[in-house]
């Protein structure tokens, strides 16, 4: 551990069961340095740290860390996939129709699971994933106009 308790990130791969190389390092970083970042933005930030790296490294790394619990991977409808550091917390997302700006939001209500289904059908839930759905300030001030 470093001196203020905070692990490296090489020991978070390492704690994770991953083996650590640059690319997995430069990558978890941009990631976590990002804002619901494309696999292009993060492959441009991976390389400007390390070099080169092909997209499909870049695709596989990913798939790990988000196995991991590194990373969260959202699947907005309708886009690409985004990748973003905050984990763990179970919050959710503002998605903008127009410009397809992405921005978090905490739970809606109460602790995790946040929402409480109408009929869990026997399933014991322990994650709910909402993607609130409208126009962000930039692009709603836009229409008004």
């Amino acid at each position: 551990m470093t001196a203020s308790n905070a692990p490296t990130t090489a020991e978070e791969l390492r704690g994770a069961g991953l083996r650590v190389t640059a690319a997995r390092v430069a990558l978890l970083e941009t990631v976590r340095e990002g804002d619901h970042l494309g696999v292009e933005a993060i492959a441009s930030g991976v390389r400007e740290r390390v070099g080169h790296i092909s997209l499909q490294a870049v695709y596989d790394a990913l798939h790990a860390l988000a196995a991991a619990g590194l990373v969260r991977r959202l699947d907005p409808p309708g886009s690409s996939a985004l990748y973003e550091g905050r984990v763990g917390d179970n919050h959710h997302h503002l998605v903008c129709r127009s410009c397809g700006a992405v921005a978090d939001v905490d739970c809606a209500v109460g602790h995790a699971p946040c929402l409480t289904a109408s009929d869990d059908r026997g399933f014991a839930i322990d994650e709910a994933e909402v993607i609130y759905w409208g126009l962000c300030p930039a692009c709603s001030t836009g229409s008004s106009s």
